[in-house]
């Protein structure tokens, strides 16, 4: 299953934006009003929650500077990867897009392509509030 946002502008430098991605903290920030829990692990591995669904551990797996971030599920139960695609437009601003790879039967992707696709829009929403 794959879900992409459309592309969206940033007034911020992809160096920003690469650099506030990488800080898990932030993560926090980009949150639907729903979220039920949130804790960083570690530098690499954030969990969060939101009300009604389980939790779910995400972990830093891939990073290329100012350019792309790929968070993956910590957990083999729900195979997935989040990843950001930023593309510098010019010293001030950039556009990013967030890509969900993720592999489910039928019966699940029926069931989660919704909930992912308003919680991927929220996420790209919110990161272009910054």
């Amino acid at each position: 299953m794959h879900i992409e946002t459309p592309k969206n502008k940033i007034n911020k430098s992809a160096k920003e934006v690469f650099e506030f991605l990488i800080d898990l903290q932030n993560f926090e920030k980009l949150m639907p009003e729903n979220i039920d829990k949130f804790e960083v692990i570690n530098e690499d591995r954030f969990l969060f929650a939101l009300k009604g669904m389980p939790q779910i551990v995400l972990q830093r797996q891939e990073q290329s500077p100012n350019d792309k971030i790929v968070l993956g599920a910590a957990s083999d139960k729900l195979p997935f990867t989040l990843t950001a695609d930023i593309e510098a437009l010019d010293d001030d601003s950039c556009e990013v897009v967030l890509n969900f790879n993720g592999e489910f039967n039928a019966m699940m992707a029926m069931m989660i392509k919704s909930p992912i696709t308003n919680f991927m829009g929220t996420l790209s929403k919110n990161l272009g509030n910054l």
